[in-house]
């Protein structure tokens, strides 16, 4: 028998969804088993329902085996944090991702430390993360960014802050700018739309819709122009996978240093960076007093043209 008494991080969420990610070794359908046989006690009652949602103050009584108990986050390590941090409150941290640093591990990945790796090992540091305290929750981040590209990540450090922010981002709320040097001399100003797909290992474009292509569309200004490259300002809108290195390959501009995508060479690597982030998510909610601010950084290839 465990009795654990539900806390924030814990709090807002289906009930089968907390004791999946609690008793991660549990096959699910012994889970709705033993919740058809009253191995599930919430404040004193007998539940069978996994969609009834848990709240801050709950006490649950579990009746399962030890073995199925574990330290959430087994996988934590400590790992020095080296971080450029661009922006910190008690609910996110909005780190400038370094080029060459993966976000999360992967399985072909042999670094040392991963993105998350030290954002968390920061969290611990600072005492606002223990994973032996936790019973569901991570410390998370909202957006990703590749490998080679450099710039703005967003980090939640609680459970309630990170199902806000993913909504804002889903509803399009968080503006994300970035810079980008590429090949040629583009119109000064304009949008790219079409369909983006996955092939292989790289992203095609496409001006009509198919069976699995996703929406892409940007909006980009060009800042300045040398010696037959151009720094160009990009508001992304829809986040797709290698979205904007496919679709300024596409138009013929392709990034700097990106041989991938069709770029020459040169003696630029992929040259994108996430610069800019802006909020317009309303002033409600646990994250409303974001609404309006703007988040920048330097790329540091700006320098170049």
């Amino acid at each position: 028998m465990k009795e654990l008494y539900i806390n924030e991080n814990d709090g807002g969420q289906r009930l089968d969804r907390f004791l999946s990610k609690l008793m991660p070794r549990m096959p699910k359908s012994m889970l709705y088993k033993g919740m058809r046989k009253n191995c599930v006690r919430l404040n004193g009652r007998h539940v069978k329902d996994g969609s009834v949602f848990i709240s801050e103050g709950d006490v649950l009584t579990l009746y399962f085996k030890d073995e199925f108990f574990e330290k959430h986050d087994p996988g934590f390590k400590y790992v020095k944090p080296e971080l450029d941090i661009a922006y910190e409150d008690e609910n996110i941290l909005v780190v400038n991702k370094a080029v060459g640093v993966l976000v999360h591990a992967d399985d072909r990945s042999t670094a040392a430390a991963t993105l998350i790796d030290m954002i968390k090992s920061y969290l611990a540091e600072n005492g606002e993360y223990d994973p032996g305290d936790e019973n569901s929750f991570t410390p998370a981040l909202c957006n990703r960014l590749d490998r080679n590209t450099g710039g703005l990540v967003i980090a939640a450090k609680n459970a309630p802050a990170l199902r806000e922010m993913n909504e804002h981002i889903r509803n399009r709320e968080v503006r994300k700018f970035y810079l980008a040097v590429v090949e040629g001399y583009p119109p000064e100003s304009g949008e790219l739309r079409g369909y983006t797909e996955r092939s292989g290992k790289v992203t095609t474009v496409s001006g009509t819709r198919s069976d699995g292509a996703k929406e892409a569309w940007l909006e980009y200004k060009v800042r300045a122009k040398r010696n037959g490259y151009s720094l160009v300002e990009i508001e992304l809108h829809t986040g797709r996978t290698h979205q904007i290195r496919a679709q300024l390959s596409a138009a013929g501009y392709p990034l700097a240093g990106d041989t991938k995508y069709g770029a020459k060479g040169g003696s630029f690597r992929q040259a994108l960076w996430s610069v800019r982030l802006v909020f317009d998510i309303g002033d409600g909610g646990r994250l409303g007093y974001l609404n309006g601010r703007s988040i920048e950084v330097r790329a540091p290839f700006e320098k170049d043209l």
